[in-house]
């Protein structure tokens, strides 16, 4: 809930700061001051391409044309330092914190102490004593303020880093939680003599791709939400790949598993294609058996995904000898082809 409230103000303020420097650039067209009103429109060019205007902002080319519009202003803004209008210094004040926000914080300490120095040569030359030490003493005030801004979030995100179970895009559990929580449900199911499965689900194509396609990452949240809609209140699962999730599943055998394995991987299959997505859903199925632990299950699970993708995709397949011996041709373990 709070992230969703941080999420509606970040949004409410960006299209307010857009439409306050929209009417800015029109002012000073008015005023006919030309460059005061590129400067307030490059400065909306990046309010408008950042994700707090809208979420979708995080993929290209947004990324790219809002570090290219933070450029140009940061060479209007270097101009104006020689060429004037003086006006334009107080512009300078906001570089520091949006160099910050947008920069990793290596090359925003240098684009920032690049800036202090140049407005500390370009001055000398222009304006009296006391406007040159008062736009000095405030440019470095705004560069101090920037640090403490940089400090406190990445404070705040170390501090919350524990409390994040979950995974903002698909509302999966995070897979940093992932073996602590299935080793947990190994012993409850060893303790108390109650079958366990995991199913790992996974989407057959662009497995190797790090950063999935645009279109393929704006459906997670529906699968994520379709995962959910599947499972009891006790069962979890984890994102643990850009494409994979684990599910784990307490006192279910595999066989019960698998069935469950084809039912969400041909309800995921729908949802893909009712979204004109041309791709197919592949999950493995692996039980608890005497000497499992978390990383010996979670690797069989693993296994029998890829067996079911190597087959061509489109299946369910459970865990069995094949993993470590050869199967002969055309051995196929659970589900099928869809």
């Amino acid at each position: 809930m709070a992230q969703m409230a941080e999420k509606f103000l970040l949004s409410r303020l960006s299209r307010a700061g857009f439409l306050i420097l929209l009417s800015i650039a029109v002012f000073a067209v008015i005023q006919r001051e030309l460059l005061t009103a590129v400067t307030a429109i490059v400065g909306a060019g990046l309010v408008y391409t950042s994700n707090g205007f809208h979420p979708g902002r995080v993929r290209q080319p947004w990324p790219a044309l809002h570090r290219l519009l933070f450029g140009a202003l940061i060479l209007l803004l270097v101009t104006t330092l020689w060429t004037g209008p003086w006006s334009l210094i107080h512009w300078l004040y906001v570089a520091p914190l949006i160099g910050f926000a947008l920069l990793p914080v290596p090359w925003a300490t240098a684009t920032t102490l690049l800036l202090a120095v140049l407005a500390v040569v370009a001055t000398q030359g222009h304006g009296g004593i006391p406007e040159r030490h008062q736009m000095i003493s405030a440019l470095l005030l705004t560069v101090m303020l920037s640090g403490l801004l940089v400090f406190l979030r990445e404070y705040k995100s170390r501090q919350l880093a524990p409390l994040r179970r979950t995974d903002e895009l698909t509302q999966a559990a995070s897979r940093e939680y992932l073996s602590a929580d299935l080793h947990k449900e190994i012993q409850r199911s060893e303790r108390e003599g109650t079958d366990m499965s995991v199913i790992m689900i996974g989407l057959d194509t662009h497995l190797s791709d790090s950063d999935p396609d645009a279109d393929i990452r704006s459906i997670l949240p529906r699968i994520g939400r379709y995962l959910h809609s599947q499972l009891r209140d006790f069962d979890t699962y984890y994102r643990v790949a850009d494409l994979q999730f684990l599910i784990i599943l307490p006192g279910i055998a595999t066989t019960d598993a698998a069935a469950l394995a084809e039912t969400i991987r041909r309800g995921l299959s729908t949802l893909l294609a009712s979204h004109q997505l041309d791709l197919t859903v592949s999950a493995g199925i692996a039980g608890l058996n005497i000497g499992d632990d978390a990383d010996s299950l979670q690797q069989s699970a693993a296994n029998a995904l890829r067996r079911a993708q190597q087959q061509g995709g489109n299946r369910a397949q459970s865990y069995s000898t094949w993993s470590h011996t050869a199967p002969p041709a055309g051995t196929e373990g659970s589900g099928g082809p869809a």
